[in-house]
């Protein structure tokens, strides 16, 4: 394969990402489930049998840490799956994290053996969803590398430079083009979003964000979004690194 036509993951998840386009026409596999903003799709003790492909709107899928600080895991936009992608026999596993709708949605549900059927019967489709999952892992590993990091100004830095170049997450990545390098992006996030992606609070996110930008690396105001500065704030992280060695 000639892989300088591939130079981002986001031109490989165009191309070949599973998607709700995979599912057979007319609605054989599944059945449509509406929600209300704000409604729950799963709890956390909820049996972990059923995939999920998002029709329309956006849903948020979080650790299930009722006594600790959430952390947003994943947010999924119109037309990615979700939910139990693991293709192993084992049915007998809880979610363990919660799923609710940020805003109206609707998802086409399938029962996991109907799925795993399906996958046996479609090459394509079982192709996809194994790159959805290399793309997710990618993703996670990226994650765990931001939240790694004690220091408040390199946790959210480097979260917001992970978003802005990689641009994911649909509306919070660039402007003018998902995964597009450019020196300034801009987040479509406000500072609730970015704690609970972040695993910190909100008046610790606006403390550090404030400290930020009065070094120039991030603009903002009350009612606007928020503008990232990725060079500048790659070299300011750079330096603290390197200062902490």
């Amino acid at each position: 394969m000639d892989t300088s036509k591939f130079p981002s993951h986001l031109d490989c998840e165009a191309l070949t990402g599973l998607t709700a386009d995979h599912l057979p026409r007319g609605g054989s596999l599944g059945r449509v489930r509406r929600y209300a903003k704000g409604a729950d799709l799963w709890q956390a003790d909820d049996p972990a049998d059923r995939v999920y492909f998002l029709r329309r709107g956006r849903v948020e899928i979080m650790t299930a840490t009722p006594h600790e600080r959430p952390v947003v895991l994943r947010t999924i936009e119109a037309g990615q799956p979700f939910g139990a992608l693991c293709v192993c026999t084992s049915r007998a596993g809880t979610r363990d994290t919660t799923a609710h709708a940020l805003v109206a949605c609707e998802a086409i549900e399938i029962k996991l053996n109907a799925f795993l059927d399906y996958l046996h019967q479609d090459r394509a489709a079982l192709e996809a969803l194994v790159c959805t999952l290399c793309l997710r892992l990618t993703d996670t590993e990226h994650r765990v590398e931001v939240l790694a990091h004690r220091g408040a100004e390199q946790r959210l830095g480097r979260l917001m430079i992970r978003l802005g170049t990689v641009g994911t997450l649909g509306k919070l990545g660039p402007r003018g083009g998902r995964g597009a390098p450019r020196s300034t992006v801009t987040l479509s996030l406000s500072h609730n979003e970015l704690a609970k992606m972040a695993g910190m609070t909100r008046p610790h996110v606006t403390v550090t964000l404030g400290r930020l930008r009065r070094r120039g690396l991030v603009h903002y105001s009350r009612e606007g979004p928020l503008r990232v500065d990725v060079p500048g704030l790659t070299a300011y992280l750079g330096r603290l690194t390197q200062e902490a060695g």
